[in-house]
């Protein structure tokens, strides 16, 4: 085994936790948040002569990590509209209305793109520097992103109040 891999792998198994952490925070399922975790190692010995610099080692799986989880989301939100759009030919046309408002609940309105860098800065307590490394974007457009997010967050909070 290469010292790279040695590496990688001594990373992943001592960050276990947090990476599954991450990958539940965007499909909020056990079992596939292990999935993406394990597809994410796979990818991670797959690609890993992408890995350039060894110090990167945790913002580069986290980019995995992150890619991977968006990946699956958008293969079960086609998945969804297929399922709704079969469900809806059986509907009785009731619609249940709840006003329930949470934190996680206004994290999943927020688009994709704004909910990866409120998790990576608030929840897994990334630098804005590495949020924009993990995410393959300009640190000025995390940080606009991160000020519309909290903007969006504060409008969803006050139209509940």
């Amino acid at each position: 085994m290469s010292m790279l891999r040695k590496q990688v792998a001594e990373y992943v198994i001592k960050e276990k936790e947090k990476h599954y952490r991450l990958a539940f925070s965007y499909v909020k399922n056990v079992d596939d948040a292990l999935d993406i975790v394990q597809e994410s190692i796979y990818k991670a010995f797959s690609s890993i002569d992408s890995l350039k610099e060894p110090s990167h080692i945790k913002t580069w799986f986290y980019r995995i990590i992150v890619n991977t989880a968006l990946d699956f989301l958008r293969k079960r939100k086609r998945l969804i509209i297929v399922d709704e759009v079969i469900l809806t030919a059986y509907d009785s046309g009731t619609v249940d209305n709840y006003q329930d408002f949470d934190l996680q609940n206004a994290l999943e309105d927020l688009p994709e793109k704004y909910r990866s860098v409120i998790i990576l800065r608030y929840f897994e307590d990334f630098k804005i520097e590495e949020v924009a490394e993990i995410l393959d974007r300009n640190v000025n457009t995390v940080k606009t992103q991160l000020y519309k997010a909290l903007e969006m967050l504060r409008i969803n909070i006050n139209d509940v109040d």
